[in-house]
């Protein structure tokens, strides 16, 4: 993508994927000004899905975004892009009790709120797992903001294989339909 990044609006609705160093790999979308829908494909939390997670999103200095939220787990994240560099950096701020049932978040969460709030109260949240690592961009894709089509399954294997192919969205930004 040649696109470059200089305004929030330039970061507002676009979709990335992202690998962290340590393997992990993301895709998230900076749905508007406020919201942000996500999905994690590698990592001690793969297969977890979120739509309408309420977030922080502000533009640090032109083409360098941060962005930041808590979960209903409890766990705390905070993102640093660098699109025109293909770059992040991400902390996340894991309580215990994800470090030690990650299965239980293994879903899309808006259809398991009271369990992930129940979990965080249930089982010990301190202290907390923090991972902090530093990531390459891989894909950007201009969805416009407010697309639902975005985020709307979850995650599978090939997936961002997929999408970085184009057999995933049409050109419209609209999910291709097998």
């Amino acid at each position: 993508m040649t696109k470059k990044f200089v305004t929030l609006d330039d970061f507002l609705g676009t979709h990335f994927i992202y690998t962290y160093d340590n393997g992990w790999e993301y895709e998230w979308y900076a749905k508007n000004d406020h919201t942000v829908d996500y999905r994690i494909h590698g990592g001690m939390v793969a297969g977890r899905w979120v739509k309408d997670q309420q977030a922080d999103i502000v533009m640090l200095v032109p083409g360098v975004y941060k962005v930041t939220w808590t979960e209903p787990t409890g766990t705390d994240v905070a993102l640093d892009f660098m699109p025109n560099d293909n770059k992040m950096h991400g902390t996340i701020f894991f309580p215990k009790w994800v470090e030690e049932h990650p299965e239980i978040t293994v879903t899309f969460q808006n259809e398991h709120i009271d369990l992930m709030e129940g979990s965080r109260e249930k089982y010990e949240t301190y202290p907390k797992l923090v991972v902090p690592e530093f990531a390459s961009i891989t894909y950007v894709g201009e969805a416009g903001q407010n697309n639902e089509s975005v985020i709307d399954e979850a995650p599978y294997d090939g997936m961002t294989d997929d999408i970085r192919a184009g057999r995933y969205f049409d050109d419209s930004y609209q999910r291709i339909r097998k």
